[in-house]
């Protein structure tokens, strides 16, 4: 009987296993027929599969052309840079059909800025058949709608606000209004503003929700020395579901008390805060407003709560100065601060050549006064205040002998050529009142402008508090060779000598809407 020889293991597994192949549907390609998809090869599949066919390939995208926001449905304006991750974000939640399929990359297609088209680049990944998994790249195009959005839209229309502030100080000018103006420019302080008005004595801000009103109204408390009051009239009632409408309004008022002002303090109050001398010259207005004795050069501060718990007012302002010459000047040695005492001997400029009547006076100004410099005062010798502090102070046997003939105040630089000024301030956009200014009044509000640009010039503690910029050198040019002119009275000035101070190019900034950057061709 014959026995097979037995096949080794190691052979059977040398023994060669041939795979199921088919032929594709659709071109005839032989694939392996146990892992293909649908009979169909991957190429075939490539071509005859579609896994963006859901999905959107044209779309609007809405945004306010003067907020410059963009419209997330349903009712939502949200922010969003060119080409940012936020737009990016905003464009993918408008198509359709996303969800059901996985996004591998997105990124934007430069466009024409005027264009109003954006286009989006998209990769898709999802799975075709059981096992094969399709990559596909696509292009969407957005057209871009302007919409208005509805905050845009109240401000654009009368009586749509929830809140005004009543800003007011019951003075004879506007220097403190240009100050305040200035620090609302370099904090950003009326970005959320709608409407900013002109008043008598004041400013109106407008604002479409109460938390903004509110919020302006603590940086002025921060900034300067204000009193408000806070006031609210119904608009409309619900009775079904007790809900109201207010329009609140916050009235503010500032110390009736500026920079240069002669002040004759309250003979009580002025043993109060320091046993001063009543007869003080305010140097300085903060959150609190700071006097000086320039006989003395003692200090003090009133602050806001004491200043209205019994309030008073200035004795001289600005528009009263006088012009002096000085014609002796003495320092004493003492120094406090920036302020030097000295005794100077001083003759109104009026009255050179007519008479030869000279004052003495103690001032706070020998670090800058030379024989035959000018400086401005207030000149009290005969005459007459109707202040009653002032008369309880000449009635006053202790106070009585120390009220002086002349207080100097401001170093006086004569200006004559007039010239542009090589810095310039931002303004607030305002909208006139119901009446316009009288001709008398715009010259006097020039002139307080003029007389506030001169201030930041001479004082450097004023200078660093605002904002200076530098001047549109290039327009300037362009528009002369135009034959326009572009000096006015917030941009020249008037000078006579190299003693008047300039302001140094290194604390002036640039603008950035100059800041363009050019290639060179």
């Amino acid at each position: 009987m014959e026995i097979d020889t037995p096949v080794p293991l190691a052979l059977r597994t040398q023994i060669p296993h041939t795979s199921a192949t088919i032929l594709c549907c659709n071109c005839g390609v032989e694939i392996d027929g146990t892992i293909s998809a649908g009979a169909l090869c991957n190429e075939c599949v490539k071509l005859t599969v579609d896994i963006s066919e859901g999905v959107q390939r044209e779309a609007t995208l809405h945004t306010c052309r003067d907020c410059e926001r963009w419209l997330q449905p349903p009712s939502q304006w949200v922010t969003a840079a060119p080409e940012s991750r936020e737009l990016l974000a905003l464009c993918l939640r408008k198509l359709r059909g996303l969800s059901k399929v996985r996004i591998i990359d997105a990124s934007f297609i430069w466009t024409e800025p005027h264009s109003k088209r954006i286009r989006v680049k998209i990769t898709l990944q999802q799975e075709a058949f059981e096992g094969t998994i399709l990559q596909q790249t696509f292009e969407v195009e957005y057209v871009v709608a302007s919409h208005q959005c509805p905050d845009c839209a109240k401000s654009f229309t009368a009586n749509t606000w929830r809140s005004v502030v009543q800003v007011r100080q019951k003075v004879p000018h506007k220097r403190t209004f240009l100050y305040l103006e200035q620090l609302i420019l370099k904090h950003s302080a009326h970005k959320e503003t709608i409407n900013i008005k002109e008043a008598k004595d004041g400013l109106d801000f407008y604002y479409a929700q109460r938390n903004h009103a509110e919020k302006f109204v603590d940086f002025l408390t921060s900034v300067a020395p204000v009193r408000t009051k806070k006031s609210q009239e119904l608009i409309s009632m619900d009775i079904h579901t007790s809900s109201k409408s207010y329009k609140f309004t916050f009235s503010v008022e500032l110390v009736p008390i500026c920079k240069d002002d002669l002040v004759c303090l309250p003979i009580k109050l002025a043993k109060q805060v320091g046993n001063i001398a009543p007869l003080t010259l305010c140097y300085r207005v903060g959150t609190s407003v700071n006097l000086l004795d320039p006989s003395t050069l003692q200090t003090t501060e009133i602050s806001t709560p004491i200043y209205w718990r019994s309030p008073f007012s200035t004795l001289a302002d600005v528009p009263e100065l006088v012009e002096f010459v000085v014609m002796d000047i003495e320092a004493t040695g003492i120094q406090k601060g920036r302020f030097f005492l000295a005794e100077a001997t001083v003759a109104r400029a009026s009255d050179l050549g007519s008479n030869d009547t000279t004052y003495f006076t103690r001032t706070h100004l020998g670090g800058i006064l030379h024989p035959g410099d000018s400086v401005m005062g207030y000149h009290l010798s005969g005459t007459n205040f109707n202040n009653a502090q002032f008369e309880a102070l000449e009635e006053s046997n202790a106070y009585s002998s120390t009220i002086p003939d002349v207080i100097l105040v401001k170093k006086h630089y004569e200006r004559r050529k007039k010239k542009p000024r090589n810095w310039r301030l931002k303004r607030m956009n305002k909208e006139e009142g119901e009446m316009l200014p009288r001709k008398q009044d715009q010259a006097r509000t020039d002139q307080d402008y003029e007389m506030f640009l001169r201030d930041v010039e001479e004082d450097e503690e004023l200078r660093a508090t605002v904002a200076l910029y530098k001047a549109q050198e290039a327009k300037k040019a362009r528009d002369q060779m135009d034959g326009v002119e572009t000096a006015s009275a917030a941009e020249t000035d008037e000078t006579g000598g190299d003693d008047v101070p300039k302001i140094d190019m290194n604390e002036l900034l640039d603008e950035f809407e100059e800041l363009d950057v050019a290639d060179d061709q």
